[in-house]
């Protein structure tokens, strides 16, 4: 008798384990949850409420306009047309979103992580430098040079980069293992940061002078 309820309980712990270890966006109870924003409800959900199944059409499962190029001309030289569940409603709860990232010659989409998604990246025009860093105390690096074709991982909540190396523009399109994957680009977050990080904690975490901090907050506060 206690073999067995030792038994159901490892079985049980196993599946816990398990069904936290591919935790993610909740999976679908139904065949779609197109996305609707109810402003008047005191009720905070995470994620968004569904319309009701009779009164969605096509035009909820659709969107266009990936084909036009987007504009580089800004400092990092980069244009990303994220189309996520704020932008199409039929992504509600299918754990899917889809990018698409241009870059001018030496364009950089800069440190940054997903905390909700790992993103696929598949190059259709130029050379591309990608790369991302395992977490501590590793902090592995593990860089590739992308063409016309290629595909690379970059797995959920690690920080990467992809660079353009080439002379010419470059075309990637992006995709994420979430509806709202999010992004905290690493520079933004630290010395962007509202209110402002202290000062004697970024010198010490970067062993920088403070004039650096000083200069960097500068920058990303405008």
């Amino acid at each position: 008798m206690m073999k067995g309820v030792h038994y159901l309980v490892t079985v049980a712990l196993l599946t816990l384990a398990s069904t936290l270890a591919f935790a993610g966006d909740p999976s679908p109870l139904q065949d779609f949850c197109v996305a609707i924003n109810n402003t008047n409800s005191v009720v905070f959900v995470n994620g968004k409420f569904c319309k009701d199944p009779l009164l969605t059409t096509a035009d909820d499962f659709f969107i266009s306009g990936l084909d036009i190029p987007g504009n580089t001309k800004n400092q990092l030289g980069l244009s990303v047309n994220l189309v996520n569940v704020d932008k199409l409603a039929g992504l509600n709860t299918l754990g899917i979103s889809l990018a698409r990232i241009d870059f001018a010659p030496n364009g950089l989409t800069p440190l940054h992580t997903h905390s909700r998604g790992t993103e696929l990246l598949v190059v259709l025009e130029g050379t591309l430098l990608a790369g991302f860093v395992t977490s501590d105390p590793d902090n592995r690096f593990f860089t590739k040079t992308l063409n016309r074709g290629d595909v690379f991982v970059f797995p959920v909540g690690l920080i990467h980069f992809q660079f353009n190396i080439g002379e010419t523009n470059a075309v990637a399109f992006s995709s994420l293992s979430s509806q709202n994957p999010g992004v905290i680009t690493m520079a933004n977050a630290i010395f962007g940061s509202n209110p402002p990080i202290n000062p004697d904690v970024l010198i010490k975490a970067f062993q920088v002078y403070k004039n650096v901090v000083d200069y960097l907050q500068k920058i990303f506060h405008g």
